[in-house]
C-alpha cells in the first residue's frame, strides 16, 4: 500500500474556494476588559506556590489595596478605552512588548527553529488569493486570521526610539503587492522575483535554477561585505546605521526597501550542522541558538519571515515576532511538512526550465565607518550566541495518539511534565508560564497562562493526583482564552 495514503491533504486542511482568508475578521468579538477582581484572584493564584505563608499574606494585602485604589480607577479608565476601540491592547502590545525595546532581534525576540523535514524525506547528506482557510478553534468558533496577513512582505525599520512595523502585502482585491524574494549568500544580496509573468509561483526546478546561479556566482567571485550582520545590533545602533547608509548614496535606500518589501528572506548557509537522531535520539540543535545559526552575515534579522538552508540540507527559519505569533509558523511549516511526506520528498510536476530573468544583485556604496561596524555587529551577535545552547530530543515511545486515548491534552501533558522534571532538578517550582491564543477576539494575539499552580506543585511532590492537576490546567487554559486570565491588564 501507498505509505502516502494516510497523510492528509494539505489542500483539503488549509484551503478554501468558497471562504476569503480574512473575510471573518471584521465579524469577531472586540477584545474584552479582563475582571480586576478575577484577574487579581489570578495572579495570587499564581503567586502562592512561589512564596511562604507569611510573603502571601503580605501580598494579598497589597492586592487588597490596588483593588480598593489605584488599581479601581486604572480599570475604570481601562474600560472607557475598549468602548471606543475594536481591540484596546493591539497598539499598546506591538509598541512596549516589541518595539520600543531596543534590545537584539536575537538571541532576545526572534522565532526561531527547524524545519521538521528533516525527520523523514530530507535528512540531511553532503554535497495571495486569500484560498487559505479560516481557521476555527477546538469549540469551531472562527479565529481572527489577521497575523495571516503580515507574515509575508513585513519588516521591522529600526529607529533610535521606537522601531516601525511595515507591512507591504495586499490581497488580491487591494492591489499589487510584492513579488520578489531575497537571497542572502557569502555577504551578497540578490532580489529574485517567485512568479512568472502570469503571477503564477515559480516551479520548485526554476526557484532552484535561480538559487544555483546565485550561488555559482557567489563561489566564483570574493565574498560581500555581509551588511546583514547590522540587523543583529542594538536598535539604536542599527537605526544611526541605516540613516548614514541611506545618505550614503540613493541607490542604498532603494535596496533597503527592495529588501523590506521583498516576501520574505532567503539564507544559503556553508556551514552544516549534525543531527544526532541516531545517538540517544538528541538532535544538536545548538545551531539555531541566536536565529537558526553563526552567521549574522547572511541574515535580516528584521523579516517577518527569514528561510534559512545549510549545505547538508536541514533547514530552518527567523521571524521577527511583532508581526504574528508562532502558531502563523507553525501551520505554514505543517503545511509545507504535509507536501512534502505526500511527494516523498521530490518534486512530482515538470521540470520544464523556462527563461526567466536572471536574479539582481543589490549592492550597496558604504564607507569605513559602514565596515567597521559591519565587524562590530558581527562580534556582537557571536558573543550574544555564546550565552545560549539548546538541544532538543526526539521522543518516540509514546505521542498525541497514547494521551488522547487517556483523554490527555498533549499540551497539558508537556507542561506538568516539564515542571516535574525542573522540580527533581532544581529542588523547587519553576517560574513558568505558556501563551494561550485570543484569536477568537477582532486582531487577537495570545494571554499568559501561569501554568505553575498549587496543584501542580503538589503533583510534583506527590499529594495530589496528575489528573487533578491537569484538570486545573486546562481550565485556566480556556479562561486565558477567553482573556480572564492575568497577563493582559496586569502587565501593563
Amino acid at each position: 500500500m501507498n505509505d502516502t495514503q494516510n497523510i492528509p491533504d494539505p489542500k483539503l486542511l488549509f484551503a478554501s474556494d468558497n471562504e476569503k482568508t480574512f473575510s471573518s475578521d471584521e465579524s469577531l468579538p472586540s477584545l474584552p476588559v479582563p475582571d480586576l477582581q478575577h484577574t487579581l484572584q489570578r495572579y495570587l493564584d499564581s503567586v502562592k506556590p512561589h512564596v511562604t505563608d507569611e510573603e502571601y499574606r503580605q501580598t494579598e494585602f497589597i492586592v487588597q489595596q490596588f483593588a480598593s485604589g489605584v488599581g479601581k480607577e486604572l480599570h475604570k479608565k481601562l474600560v472607557e478605552k475598549a468602548s471606543k476601540e475594536r481591540n484596546w491592547l493591539e497598539k499598546w502590545w506591538e509598541e512596549k512588548g516589541y518595539l520600543e525595546l531596543g534590545i537584539p532581534m536575537v538571541p532576545y525576540m526572534n522565532l526561531i527553529g527547524p524545519g521538521p523535514y528533516v525527520n523523514h524525506f530530507w535528512t540531511p547528506q553532503r554535497g495571495t488569493h486569500e484560498k487559505l482557510k479560516v481557521e476555527v478553534d477546538n469549540k469551531g468558533r472562527k479565529m481572527c486570521m489577521n497575523q495571516m496577513k503580515r507574515a509575508f512582505s513585513t519588516c521591522r525599520v529600526p529607529g533610535v526610539f521606537r522601531d516601525q512595523l511595515l507591512s507591504h502585502f495586499k490581497t488580491e482585491s487591494e492591489g499589487q503587492t510584492p513579488v520578489h524574494a531575497v537571497v542572502l549568500y557569502k555577504g551578497r544580496m540578490f532580489s529574485v522575483d517567485m512568479v512568472d509573468d502570469q503571477e503564477e509561483p515559480l516551479r520548485p526546478p526554476e526557484i532552484q535554477h535561480q538559487l544555483t546561479q546565485i550561488k555559482e556566482q557567489c563561489d566564483r567571485e570574493p565574498p560581500g561585505i555581509g551588511l546583514g550582520a547590522l540587523t543583529g545590533e542594538t536598535r539604536k545602533k542599527w537605526a544611526e546605521m541605516r540613516s548614514r547608509l541611506s545618505a550614503l548614496h540613493p541607490e542604498n535606500f532603494h535596496n533597503l526597501k527592495k529588501i523590506e518589501t521583498s516576501l520574505f528572506t532567503v539564507s544559503l548557509d556553508e556551514t552544516e550542522p549534525q543531527n544526532n537522531s541516531e545517538a540517544s535520539l538528541l538532535q544538536d540543535t545548538t545551531f539555531f541558538y541566536t536565529g537558526a545559526g553563526i552567521n549574522a552575515k547572511d541574515r535580516w534579522f528584521d523579516k517577518s519571515v527569514n528561510h534559512i538552508f545549510y549545505r547538508n540540507g536541514i533547514c530552518g527559519c527567523n521571524c521577527d515576532h511583532a508581526p504574528y505569533d508562532g502558531m502563523v509558523m507553525i501551520s505554514s511549516t505543517f503545511y509545507i511538512d504535509l507536501n512534502v511526506q505526500r511527494s516523498k520528498g521530490k518534486w512530482q510536476g515538470s521540470m520544464e526550465i523556462r527563461n526567466l530573468p536572471k536574479p539582481t544583485e543589490l549592492k550597496f556604496h558604504v564607507d569605513s565607518v559602514i565596515l567597521e561596524a559591519i565587524v562590530a555587529a558581527e562580534k556582537f551577535f557571536l558573543s550574544n550566541a555564546s550565552l545560549l545552547s539548546c538541544n532538543t530530543f526526539k521522543y518516540t515511545k509514546y505521542g498525541k495518539k497514547a494521551l488522547r486515548k487517556h483523554k490527555l491534552h498533549p499540551d497539558t501533558h508537556i507542561q506538568l511534565v516539564l515542571q516535574y522534571a525542573y522540580y527533581k532538578t532544581h529542588g523547587k517550582p519553576a517560574p513558568v508560564y505558556e501563551t494561550a491564543t485570543t484569536r477568537k477576539f477582532y486582531h487577537g494575539r495570545t494571554e499568559t497562562l501561569r501554568s505553575c499552580t498549587v496543584e501542580a506543585v503538589e503533583v510534583q511532590e506527590r499529594k495530589m493526583t496528575y489528573l487533578k492537576a491537569a484538570n486545573r490546567h486546562n481550565k485556566l487554559m480556556e479562561e486565558a482564552k477567553e482573556l480572564q486570565e492575568l497577563g493582559a491588564n496586569v502587565k501593563l
